[in-house]
């Protein structure tokens, strides 16, 4: 490139507009990929991102991997270094308050509205006159309404510019608050696949390690944890021991309620069936969601539910319950999934004693899922916070 090139470049660079982006942990592998796009496609639409990342884990997904800086394609700042449960509330407070007090980007993107730090970051942008930008991936069932936490939210929620949610029942989450609906853009989510992964491949290894019907594979992916009602799956797996002899259930990742759990299973006599594996990289993950039968879960709690991602990326259906925040998007009647009413020990047995026929074309059900989860991509998800943004920075 000659001088008089570089020049245009650098001024180009100058004139874009300035964005400050905060995450609350490193850790996060889909967060990566989006962010790693945003980097490489915002320069060309008039915009310069700066990205804070809070601190590197917690201690929840401490235990379930270690933080994997090959999903981070981009320049960042780690405020603190270790878990951010770990660190006192004040300095917390202090911290970001100073990093958006000190911030030279017009907008802020907060990553979220429920901790004292944010309200500090908040504050912050609003003295300096910035305008601000809050992620928001709540639904009605993820979170109950309180008067007291409502009226906090509705407050914070008046002094923003603008909304980043995922999916519908995040978006009418909003709405239900006050939220004008012209501030609420809707992103998709987007999992981190392995960078070998390609949807060819996936639907060849489904092809070729789908359980059959008579020995059908549950498989569970996430936190074993209160809020994923593994106790309910539990109690439903034994039910399907009693008309399907041959069925075995996968619980991979870990929490504080591995030994719980497994002393359930002892006591439901299902023990032999059941499988603790505890946590996986991403490819040996990929591996189990091909030869499952079906990806499992049975949330409480759920504001998405990222595992639906990863498992239809390999052609793996889901059985998900109704409270999942994914249900609109992601799981259309029997192509794709099978919604159970959550907490129901009889509704999820039943729905896995019907899953191994519902899902038993494996070659059409496999292409309906990589082909509807295709357009949850991180570039997707990226063009989508860009086009929010632009338009946030565009109004008066």
């Amino acid at each position: 490139m000659d001088i008089e090139s570089l020049s245009i470049v650098r001024g180009e660079m100058e004139n874009n507009k300035r964005i400050a982006l905060w995450h609350n942990i490193l850790w996060s592998r889909y967060k990566g990929r989006v962010f790693s796009e945003i980097s490489t496609l915002s320069p060309p639409r008039g915009m310069t991102f700066e990205f804070f990342q809070i601190a590197a884990t917690d201690s929840g997904r401490a235990s379930l991997s270690s933080v994997d800086m090959s999903y981070h394609g981009y320049p960042f700042e780690l405020i603190f270094d270790g878990a951010y449960d770990a660190i006192p509330s004040h300095l917390l407070v202090r911290k970001l308050f100073w990093s958006v007090w000190t911030s030279n980007a017009e907008l802020i993107i907060l990553p979220g509205y429920h901790r004292p730090e944010y309200w500090a970051m908040l504050f912050a942008a609003i003295l300096r006159r910035k305008k601000k930008v809050v992620f928001s991936d709540s639904t009605r069932y993820d979170q109950p309404y309180s008067f007291s936490k409502g009226f906090l939210k509705r407050l914070f929620f008046s002094w923003c510019d603008g909304f980043l949610s995922y999916g519908e029942r995040a978006r009418s989450y909003l709405l239900e608050y006050g939220v004008p609906a012209e501030k609420v853009f809707r992103r998709c989510q987007a999992a981190a696949l392995p960078a070998e992964y390609s949807a060819e491949a996936a639907l060849q290894q489904r092809r070729e390690t789908a359980p059959s019907m008579d020995r059908p594979r549950f498989l569970y992916v996430g936190r074993l944890s209160p809020e994923k009602s593994l106790d309910v799956l539990l109690q439903a797996f034994s039910r399907v021991r009693q008309v399907m002899p041959a069925a075995t259930l996968v619980l991979v990742g870990a929490g504080p309620q591995r030994g719980e759990l497994a002393a359930l299973a002892e006591s439901l006599e299902v023990a032999d069936a059941v499988t603790f594996a505890g946590g996986m990289d991403a490819v040996a993950l990929g591996r189990e969601y091909a030869k499952a039968t079906c990806l499992v879960l049975p949330s409480q709690s759920e504001p998405w539910g990222l595992v639906v991602n990863e498992a239809l990326s390999y052609g793996c259906p889901v059985v998900v319950s109704h409270r999942c925040g994914c249900v609109p998007e992601l799981v259309e009647g029997k192509k794709t999934g099978i919604v159970f009413e959550a907490g129901n020990v009889d509704d999820l047995a039943s729905s896995l004693v019907t899953s191994p026929k519902e899902f038993s074309n494996i070659e059409t059900v496999a292409k309906d899922c990589v082909e509807l989860i295709s357009e949850f991509s991180p570039k997707a998800s990226a063009l989508a916070i860009l086009a929010a943004c632009k338009q946030i920075i565009g109004r008066g």
